[in-house]
């Protein structure tokens, strides 16, 4: 994710990052301010407007060739920004990029400031009326979380060690829940959400809209033809249509446009036939995030 692993990642993988995850950055940036405002207001970003227009409907207005390309404008901007003054209710400089388990791992035990929680998945509570653990949070964002305790889950551990915390997500992972990592603000990271489409609002924007909500991983599925036997397994795990099975040759094959890189799929395949590449060493999709 070129942009963004430049500005804040000194020219690797921005979530890699240590300062990104720090006490100091969040004082920085009022984090814990932000935070509060919109961890309490969180279940009205479903419903915000955008310069005066509603989510009803929004696939339509966007699609209109004036309007649609100033409201593209303005959520990119919202989305993106890095102001001082950012408006929390809006989730201004909120976004998120997919990450395999391998990566999301390293990050809970390693980079992640402590202390850190599992809390109810606000995406899906406000989408089915279902609370799911499913979120981990860490550094300040846990903080003010438990001041709220609606998102804290009832009956279990909610505060984690990083071994326990590294376990739950590959729970989640293996379940077919994508994992992605959130800047909120930018470039403050504080979270791993464990989500599926179209419940998760970032990727629901992501679809449904084309908006930069949630980028694609840093990296690609690569198939092994001569391991695979066509069983069509990974296909079902597959949240993103990048995998179809090919009845006639009795193979899968992948669209790397689709492909957002979670490598969900490989819990899937019994044959050792699925593996995740760089996605900047894979020719067409290079840049592409």
């Amino acid at each position: 994710m070129c942009e963004w692993c430049f500005k804040h990642g000194d020219g690797g993988k921005w979530y890699n990052n240590a300062r990104l995850y720090s006490n100091e950055l969040a004082d920085e940036y009022n984090a814990s301010e932000y935070l509060e405002e919109q961890w309490k207001n969180m279940e009205t970003m479903f419903i915000r407007k955008i310069m005066g227009f509603n989510s009803i409907g929004l696939g339509y207005k966007m699609k209109m060739p004036i309007i649609g390309r100033v409201i593209r404008w303005a959520v990119e901007n919202q989305i993106h920004s890095e102001k001082k003054n950012r408006n929390p209710v809006r989730a201004d400089g909120h976004f998120g990029q997919v990450l395999p388990l391998e990566d999301a791992q390293h990050i809970l035990g390693n980079l992640a400031a402590e202390p850190i929680i599992q809390n109810y998945c606000v995406c899906r509570y406000m989408q089915r009326g279902v609370k799911d653990a499913v979120c981990i949070n860490f550094g300040q964002l846990s903080e003010v979380i438990e001041k709220h305790t609606r998102y804290i889950p009832e009956g279990v551990k909610y505060r984690l060690d990083r071994e326990e915390a590294i376990e739950a997500l590959e729970r989640h992972n293996k379940k077919g829940y994508v994992a992605s990592v959130w800047f909120q603000p930018v470039p403050y990271i504080n979270a791993i959400c464990s989500c599926e489409s179209p419940e998760c609002g970032g990727l629901r924007l992501r679809n449904d809209f084309g908006l930069k909500t949630v980028y694609k991983g840093e990296y690609v599925i690569d198939i092994n033809i001569d391991n695979c036997q066509g069983c069509g397994a990974c296909v079902k795990t597959c949240q993103f249509n990048a995998l179809r099975l090919l009845p006639s040759v009795g193979r899968v094959i992948v669209d790397l446009n689709k492909c957002f890189g979670c490598g969900v799929c490989r819990h899937a395949c019994k044959h050792d036939a699925l593996t995740l590449v760089p996605r900047e060493e894979v020719p067409g999709q290079a840049g592409k995030y």
